[in-house]
């Protein structure tokens, strides 16, 4: 009766675990079609020049955001750094992001949203705990097209870039105030251990289970 007490215990966990660790699979594949969507868009992707020197990309595909007058926002994404000597990516870092906004808005739409850091200092405040988007680093839309630079003085200046591509309908938000933190709840599911941030993207925890290559193929498709 033990045994049969201890099987019934197994095969009711293992589903649940493998459903865990699909919905992790599932956020790494959308994050690689984003990705790749928006790279193949031509004159509206992210420059190559960009990305051939970001220290860290992340991607979170389809935030959520919805208000009327008063706003917010929620969303799952993923984060990978460049080790700085091999030109390698990292596994990926799981991520939300949430926030608010008050102004003239209304509606609702879904937003792919990717974030290149730019320099190490960007890296390490976007790997901290709690990552406040314009109060612990500068970050500046991003210049669209084949042949665009961050030219500007705001983009020179920035740490991280934003990208963004919309569907639906919605008017007058900002990512300003909202706040990255890292879900240690998926790095457990999807790796095993609820390892930080950093110890995934600068100290290689966790492997590479699939589909991370894919991922890192993507980045390096697109970076080098």
């Amino acid at each position: 009766m033990v045994l049969i007490a201890a099987l019934a215990l197994v095969s009711a966990t293992v589903p649940s675990l493998a459903q865990a660790q699909s919905e992790e699979a599932k956020r790494i594949s959308e994050a690689v079609i984003v990705l790749s969507e928006i790279m193949e868009a031509g004159d509206q992707s992210v420059p190559r020049s960009i990305l051939e020197k970001a220290e860290g990309i992340a991607v979170f595909p389809s935030l959520i955001k919805a208000g009327f007058i008063v706003g917010g926002q929620r969303g799952r994404g993923i984060l990978s750094a460049r080790d700085p000597k091999t030109g390698q990516w990292s596994s990926p870092a799981f991520l939300t992001i949430t926030g608010g906004s008050i102004g003239a808005q209304i509606g609702a739409q879904a937003v792919d949203l990717i974030l290149v850091v730019q320099n190490r200092r960007g890296l390490e405040q976007l790997v901290r705990n709690q990552f406040k988007i314009g109060a612990d680093a500068s970050v500046a839309a991003g210049p669209v097209g084949r042949d665009a630079s961050a030219s500007t003085d705001i983009q020179m200046r920035a740490q991280i870039l934003s990208y963004s591509r919309t569907r639906g309908l919605f008017a007058g938000v900002t990512l300003n105030g909202s706040t990255i933190r890292q879900d240690r709840d998926a790095n457990d599911r999807f790796y095993g251990m609820g390892y930080r941030t950093g110890q995934i993207v600068f100290d290689g925890r966790g492997g590479a289970p699939e589909p991370v290559g894919e991922w890192k193929a993507a980045l390096d498709k697109y970076s080098r």
